[in-house]
Order: C-alpha cells, then sequence, then structure tokens
C-alpha cells in the first residue's frame, strides 16, 4: 500500500478517526442525558419532555459510543436534536433568534449533523456489531 506524502497519507488513519468520533460523541451525548437523569438536583419526571429527552440522549449516546444499533440510535440522537434546536434555542422565531450564535444552539446543530452523518455512515471499525 503506497501513499503520497503529506497529509494525504492521514487517510490512512480514516477509520480508526470514525471510530474515535463515534465513541466520543456518544459517550458526551450520553453524559448530557445523564446530567438531566441523574445528576440534576431537580430530576425531571421520566414521561416529561425532558425526561424523556435526556432518556434518549442517554441512551442514544451510549448505543452510538459502544456501537450497538448505530444507525437507529444515531438518527433517533440526531431527530431529538433538530426538535431541540426548533423548540428550546430557535423557538420557531422569524428574528435574528435563528442563528445558532444567538440563541446558544450550536451544539444541537452541531449533534443533529454529527448524527445524521453517523446514522448513514453506521457503526464503522470497533463497534460491538457492525451495521
Amino acid at each position: 500500500m503506497v501513499y503520497n506524502t503529506g497529509m494525504k497519507s492521514l487517510s490512512y488513519f480514516s477509520d480508526h478517526a470514525y471510530a474515535a468520533l463515534r465513541f466520543m460523541s456518544g459517550w458526551m451525548f450520553a453524559f448530557h442525558g445523564a446530567q438531566k437523569l441523574f445528576l440534576n438536583a431537580e430530576r425531571p419526571p421520566l414521561l416529561s419532555q425532558i425526561g424523556l429527552g435526556g432518556l434518549i440522549e442517554f441512551v442514544c449516546g451510549l448505543l452510538i459510543a459502544v456501537g450497538l444499533k448505530t444507525r437507529v440510535a444515531a438518527f433517533l440522537a440526531s431527530g431529538t436534536m433538530a426538535v431541540a434546536y426548533m423548540q428550546f434555542h430557535w423557538k420557531m422565531k422569524m428574528n435574528s433568534e435563528f442563528f445558532p450564535a444567538v440563541n446558544k444552539g450550536e451544539l444541537a446543530v452541531i449533534y443533529c449533523f454529527l448524527f445524521l452523518f453517523i446514522a448513514c455512515h453506521g457503526s464503522g471499525k470497533f463497534a460491538v456489531k457492525r451495521d
């Protein structure tokens, strides 16, 4: 296997980098859900919107991190973040609050598109079950 010198040689590590991206983004997403479910002084009811959001974040994050049912979990996580952005950050107002830098929704947008990419790509290398 011959690789060009320079930055193209990094393509050799693309499978490993994707696995690290999948693991770390899933782990951080699960932690975000755990904060809502377990580390909050006032725990939300599980059947509330925040409770269900935290449960989806926690479970889907763990599934994405280990690479089990990755496509389904990532698709659900992506949709959850799209709803979170539109409902809690943008609030469907037609003004300057549309922009993530203004409404503090950058993380929701990044998670939404990152998990959409993972849903399309699949689990990849170092997954419990490759899909």
